[in-house]
């Protein structure tokens, strides 16, 4: 099993930043890919940005540019860098990890992020 600890989240102003830290613990050998993935009210959840165990990073169109997605693999944590959000950034992001070891997917609890001046 793994767990996942979100946090950072939160109210931001359009232009701002903001930044995301998911931290994995528990079977963190079987992890093959972590990222972030958002549910907006009444959407279903979408893809943002995730990372392959060897580093290559992959974003959604509507956050390239503007969100960077890094990783402390001593600390098993990924980082969502978010520059000059939008409203439509606004969301419950989910960390998501993809995993060799039961039940294979696993998500964070959520943590809401607010764009809005």
């Amino acid at each position: 099993q793994v767990q996942l600890v979100e946090s950072g989240g939160g109210l931001v102003q359009p232009g701002g930043s903001l930044r995301l830290s998911c931290a994995a613990s528990g079977s963190i050998f079987g992890i093959n890919t972590m990222g972030w993935y958002r549910q907006a009210p009444g959407k279903e959840r979408k893809f943002v940005a995730i990372i392959t165990r060897a580093g290559t990073i992959t974003y959604a169109d509507s956050v390239k540019g503007r969100f960077t997605l890094s990783r402390d693999s001593a600390k098993n944590t990924v980082y969502l860098q978010m520059n000059s959000p939008e409203s439509e950034d606004t969301a419950i992001y989910y960390c998501y990890v993809g995993s060799t070891v039961r039940p294979y997917v696993y998500w964070g609890q959520g943590t809401q992020v607010t764009v809005s001046s």
